[in-house]
């Protein structure tokens, strides 16, 4: 990763962070693209810590559902580092609920930020790659970060399965519409990752489930999806494209 430049959306909290933490200890140029720097779970932003720890960082708020903020953030990482190497499409919302308790607007809300912002991050990653030179044969690389719920069912996840499903295709579309050009494509699929937020997520419940479905005798953490990220990021996976990576504990092996 040394010297590569990397966008990862979502970088200021849970998953997003770790990633970006991560990337920035392996010697990465990273560029945060999110709402705001403030982490939800709270504590020093990505941004300060990756700086703090001598490490290349710059934050660029981005509204992913809006074109020209994916333009000023890819823009902004070609203009301080001269080229785009990894895109990390990591930026989502969650909202857990059945069919019958989705409103129009969750709906929405939920197709427009993990599904739109997906694309658009995707369509200006690659159109900024193709203007490239090829390096360890790629002209950059594509991750984007789809959910064990978008490889199966769940309860009460109409519209996030429904999204992250949605991910899992456009990932295996652009690999093999952009292979010849040597831009690859992948997505990592966690299971049940906990990430110090708050909410429906950690319930009794929900908690209860994911450790009844997880084969392994822990959920999982923000590092394990970071070092999935590492790995199709770097050199080593020069011959993997449209994969979906699970990283769930053997939850989608049962």
């Amino acid at each position: 990763m040394q010297g590569k430049t990397a966008v990862v959306t979502g970088g200021t909290s849970g998953i997003g962070r770790a990633i970006a933490v991560r990337f920035a200890a392996e010697g990465a140029n990273v560029v945060i693209g999110d709402v705001t720097p403030v982490p939800v779970e709270g504590g020093e932003s990505a941004h300060d810590e990756i700086a703090a720890a001598g490490g290349s960082t710059h934050f660029v708020k981005t509204d992913v559902t809006r074109w020209a903020d994916w333009d000023a953030l890819v823009g902004a990482a070609v203009e301080r580092y001269g080229r785009l190497d990894v895109m990390i499409n990591n930026a989502a919302v969650f909202s857990p609920t059945a069919l019958l308790d989705t409103s129009e607007e969750s709906w929405d809300r939920m197709m427009d930020v993990n599904v739109k912002g997906t694309f658009l991050g995707c369509k200006r990653a690659v159109q900024q790659m193709m203007t490239q030179e090829i390096k360890a044969e790629t002209r950059g690389r594509v991750i984007n970060l789809t959910s064990q719920l978008g490889v199966r069912a769940g309860p009460s996840n109409i519209a996030y399965g429904t999204g992250k499903a949605a991910i899992a295709y456009m990932t295996k579309q652009i690999a093999l519409d952009y292979a010849k050009q040597h831009i690859v494509c992948n997505a990592i699929a966690p299971g049940k990752i906990i990430t110090g937020k708050s909410g429906p997520a950690i319930s009794e419940e929900a908690m209860t489930y994911s450790y009844e479905n997880t084969p392994m005798p822990r959920l999982g953490v923000p590092a394990d999806v970071a070092n999935a990220a590492v790995f199709l990021a770097s050199d080593e996976a020069t011959f993997m494209t449209g994969a979906i990576i699970m990283v769930d504990g053997g939850w989608t092996t049962k």
